[in-house]
């Protein structure tokens, strides 16, 4: 295998385009944060630790669940369980990616440097949730909800209200779309002996856990306004994910998921891209 197509195996296989999940979430707390732009060091330190966090759990993931995902019809075409890439590669790539996450930590401040162990810790330990507990989509949420907390920290140096309100919405948002997600997997799951909401309490009734979950997001971005100061345009910000969470449970049912792809892909790329786009125009029109 060429080295182009080693690459895009390991892209492949940690979903990098799905990197757009938590990272603007990142950005917006750096922004918050920073009262303007954050300076470009820092702002490209935390695209690499979000990123490199981000690469070692999802290869991690893969790793734990390798066995799982080979008798998954869903699932048995990754990289790992197909034989593209071997264990030991991917070992390799999430130790790598592990300490660039404890290289950008340390250039960015010694707060971050000495939390970047918590962050292993937990992105890594999600990845075994799913066998003890149905709320293992929460410890996925709280897994991508660290990356508001993080970019916070690395501007400011200290924990706040903000970003810890911005993590509650990420985690509310994340958990959600992952519930829905979830609703895939719910016969191998109870067959697997897995925990998840869908496999617990059936397909209809995980979904509208997923829907309070959304709307408990949305709220969490509302309470932002009051937190801290901001354009009134944010609202637009806050309306526009509302309106798309509306649009990516109407795709789904209890009896169709065929379109849980566009749901779970797409809406959500587009939710958080959005939110950024809007806030860093509020931020702007505040200073």
């Amino acid at each position: 295998m060429s080295l182009l197509a080693r690459g895009r195996a390991y892209g492949r296989m940690i979903k990098f385009s799905h990197s757009v999940f938590a990272l603007p979430f990142a950005l917006v707390s750096a922004l918050l944060a920073a009262r303007h732009r954050p300076g470009p060091g820092q702002l490209a330190w935390i695209v690499v630790a979000m990123v490199s966090a981000r690469s070692a759990a999802m290869g991690f993931n893969r790793l734990a669940d390798h066995a799982i995902d080979a008798r998954n019809p869903r699932t048995a075409g990754r990289e790992l369980p197909r034989g593209v890439l071997r264990r030991g590669e991917v070992w390799a790539f999430v130790a790598l990616s592990a300490l660039g996450l404890v290289l950008a930590s340390a250039m960015l401040n010694p707060l971050c440097l000495a939390l970047s162990p918590v962050a292993l810790a937990m992105v890594f330990g999600y990845s075994y949730t799913k066998r003890f507990t149905a709320l293992s989509h929460l410890a996925l949420g709280l897994a991508l909800a660290i990356a508001p907390v993080g970019a916070w920290i690395a501007i400011r140096g200290r924990f706040d209200d903000v970003p810890i309100v911005l993590a509650l919405a990420v985690l509310a948002w994340v958990a959600g779309f992952d519930v829905i997600y979830a609703c895939q997997d719910v016969e191998v799951d109870r067959r697997e002996g897995l925990f998840s909401l869908p496999a617990r309490l059936g397909v209809g009734r995980a979904l509208l856990v997923a829907r309070g979950l959304h709307g408990l997001a949305v709220a969490l971005l509302s309470a932002l306004y009051v937190l801290t100061p901001l354009h009134g345009v944010y609202w637009f910000g806050v309306g526009l994910v509302a309106v798309l969470l509306v649009y990516e449970h109407s795709l789904v049912s209890e009896h169709d998921l065929s379109r849980v792809d566009a749901a779970f892909f797409a809406v959500n790329g587009w939710i958080s891209v959005g939110y950024l786009a809007v806030t860093a125009l509020a931020v702007w029109l505040t200073l």
